[in-house]
């Protein structure tokens, strides 16, 4: 069977039976398309180890935007998308090679960036809370923080997705997971006070102020969206004199750290992130790992004095 037709069941596959996000599929056509740039609509046979060498080689040689060559971490979704591919191709009984003959490139750990418990202060304090839009901004920050959410999950959620006196809900994650959300008082506490100065009926738990078009055609305030958190958090840090890089996702890292440090089971922060793998969540050790060291002399110490 051809390359590209077999590209174009897999992609249906994920939409369908896999359940996979229209961003997940959109980028797994995009590395495997890849793999056709270079080699041609070859047969799904013809894959090979050496051709794979082949294909590293020129996506190494590749580049981005920013570099003359291709992020390790970048090399390996292309990777990654062959042998999800590959693994399809067993289920299908489609003479295929060997998924696990493909070894992901060693890549560099990933660079935690966190926010200190008096930098999440000052943060949280710097919106202007007299006016709605800063209600609504202290209510996200404060969300973000207690609750580990992704931009995109923040963003996704309405009014009636959370539940402010149990301070819980669920959200649906990555892969179509559904998660449990917890989330502290003051969170919750913010949350509501902003509800109270809205006066639409609009479904989206955070709305657009300003801008050229806040309303739809039907007079409804519109969601919030991603990219405008981003730049609303990444604004508040610099009021906030935060020197460091400040993003959403640096909020969910300080959530996490947060819980690691004051005792949290690494089993359980995984489970209130999300991820899949264990492994994701252990880029977080190495964080708290001194604070652990710093910990442990103390008390082994004055253990050892008393």
């Amino acid at each position: 069977m051809n390359f590209a037709k077999t590209k174009t069941d897999f992609l249906e596959y994920l939409e369908i039976e896999q359940g996979r996000s229209q961003k997940t599929i959109r980028n797994y056509d995009h590395y495997l398309t890849r793999l056709i740039d270079f080699a041609g609509d070859i047969s799904v046979k013809d894959i090979d180890p050496e051709l794979v060498r082949k294909w590293r080689l020129w996506l190494n040689r590749l580049g981005s935007n920013t570099s003359d060559e291709l992020q390790k971490n970048t090399m390996n979704y292309h990777l990654i998308a062959l042998r999800s591919f590959l693994k399809f191709c067993a289920k299908r009984d489609i003479p295929a090679m060997n998924a696990d003959k493909i070894e992901l490139a060693k890549a560099a750990r990933k660079q935690v960036t966190f926010l200190s418990s008096e930098e999440v202060e000052r943060l949280l304090n710097t919106p202007d809370i007299n006016q709605e839009a800063g209600m609504r901004d202290r209510a996200i920050l404060e969300l973000l923080f207690s609750s580990g959410l992704r931009v995109s999950e923040l963003v996704g959620l309405d009014k009636d997705h959370v539940n402010l006196k149990r301070k819980e809900f669920m959200v649906r994650g990555k892969g179509q997971k559904d998660r449990p959300i917890f989330i502290s008082d003051a969170a919750a506490w913010w949350i509501e006070k902003y509800l109270e100065k809205r006066t639409d009926n609009s479904p989206p738990l955070f709305i657009r102020y300003g801008g050229r078009k806040p309303v739809d055609n039907t007079g409804n305030h519109l969601r919030l969206t991603a990219r405008s958190v981003q730049r609303l958090v990444s604004s508040y840090a610099l009021k906030a004199g935060i020197t460091k890089k400040v993003s959403p996702h640096t909020l969910r890292h300080s959530f996490a750290t947060d819980l690691l440090m004051n005792g949290a089971d690494i089993r359980s922060v995984q489970a209130m992130l999300g991820h899949s793998n264990i492994a994701t969540t252990q880029i977080y050790t190495h964080v708290t790992d001194p604070h652990l060291k710093a910990i442990h002399e103390k008390f082994h110490r004055s253990n050892s004095e008393s």
